[in-house]
Order: structure tokens, then sequence, then C-alpha cells
């Protein structure tokens, strides 16, 4: 059986020579663990081994997990600055009437596709004297059946964005189609960075407009070859 160690290795090793392959840093790509798929065992594994940017795709999962970790840290055996050192991200679908549960747990929401749910966002976070970070998700695909703002609608909706004063919008997510066919997959990086590229020209995205958040198990080496910032791997982590 595959340890977890080794398949971080393999990770890492794929993450670096495509790194080396487009002439970037390999601190220039940070990795998320999806904690989905694993028993807390694992995840807690994972921590130990230095990763402590961790994703959740669900709500109830999100809160759920935070908690169990944090109570595994906390048991007093000098595990409290990991536990410091530990951030969440909600990379998953965010609805509405569930922000409130979301804004004191996550440092970065990846999934915001519409100007109802910034707002939302916003207005809770004011309400919490919280300023969230925010990732605006970009449907690069053009799949009916994905959440994401259109490419062509993105400009103006990180525009509107802008305004939100308890809202900090730091670049962009999107989701590759699950195919074997790498020219699809890396037309939808290639879009979702160029699209990154032009927003980060503009005046009313700052200068923390800087993360583009794309790749996962299946697709994650060309992600990094296009220009991924961030990585949200979990099956090839916890599934080998």
């Amino acid at each position: 059986m595959v340890k977890i160690s080794e398949r971080l290795k393999r990770i890492e090793d794929t993450v670096a020579s495509a790194c080396a392959r487009s002439g970037r840093e390999r601190c220039d790509v940070k990795l998320i663990v999806v904690t989905k798929s694993a028993n807390i065992d694992a995840i807690e594994e994972v921590i130990r081994q230095g990763y402590t940017e961790l994703g959740e795709n669900r709500v109830q999962q999100l809160k759920r997990v935070s908690v169990q970790i944090a109570g595994i840290l906390q048991d007093g055996n000098g595990n409290s600055e990991l536990l410091k050192k530990l951030r969440w991200h909600m990379i998953g679908h965010l609805q509405r009437n569930k922000v409130r549960q979301v804004l004191p747990i996550a440092s970065l929401i990846h999934s915001v596709d519409t100007l109802r749910l910034a707002e939302e966002i916003n207005n809770a976070a004011s309400k919490l004297n919280l300023f969230p970070k925010v990732l605006l998700q970009v449907n690069t695909s053009n799949e009916p059946q994905k959440y994401g703002v259109p490419v062509g609608a993105a400009t103006h909706l990180a525009e509107q964005m802008d305004t939100l004063s308890h809202l900090k919008l730091v670049g962009l997510m999107t989701m590759a189609p699950l195919t074997r066919d790498k020219d699809v997959v890396r037309t939808c990086f290639v879009r979702a960075a160029e699209l990154f590229d032009e927003m980060r020209g503009e005046k009313f995205v700052g200068p923390h407009f800087t993360e583009l958040s794309m790749g996962m198990s299946s697709d994650y080496e060309i992600a990094v070859e296009e220009g991924a910032t961030i990585l949200r791997i979990g099956s090839a982590i916890f599934a080998g």
C-alpha cells in the first residue's frame, strides 16, 4: 500500500518538474489538500507532513473536520504552533444561507460566482467585522452544469465586487472538464490565465489580485504549466 508521504513526494516532484519546464519557482505554487475523501487520521498525517492549507467542498464537512482537527492539535503535545498555521479553504459551491457559517473558518472562499453571493458575503462579514478574501469562479469550459460566471461577464462582476467594502477579491478560480483530452483541459486553463492577466491590468483589482486557483488531482500538472498559483488536490493524496 502506497503511503501518504510517498504520494505527496510524487506530487511534489511533478509540481517541481512542471515549474522547471515553465520557468517558474516552486514557491509560486501553493498546494491545498482537499480533505473531503479522507479520514481524520489521514488528514492529521498530512498536516504533520507540513501541509497546513486544507480545503473542503461542503460547509457542514468544513465545520465538522475543522473542529475535529483543532481538537487533536490542542492536545498539549506541542501542536499549538501547528494549529496556528492551519488555513481552511472553502472550495465548493457556497449557498447564500451558509455564508455566516463559513466566514469564521475559511481563510479564502474560492467559489464566488454571482453578485448576490458576493453581497451576502459582504453583508455578513460587515456584521462579523471580517474582511474575507475571495476568488471569482469562472466557467472557462462553458459546461452548463458547472458553476462559475461566463468568461465574458467576469470583468464586469469583478468591478461590482470591488465596490464591496468588506470583501477582498484576490484572484480567479476555474475547473477544467473531467476528460483525458489534455488539449481540452489546457484550453480551459489558458483561458483562465489570459483572463487573470487581463484583469490584473485593470486598476480596480489592485496589487492583492495575485491568485489563480486551478488544477486538481487529474490535471494539476497542466495547471502549473499554465500559471496556477493554487492547486486543489485530494484523491491523488488520499486515494493513491
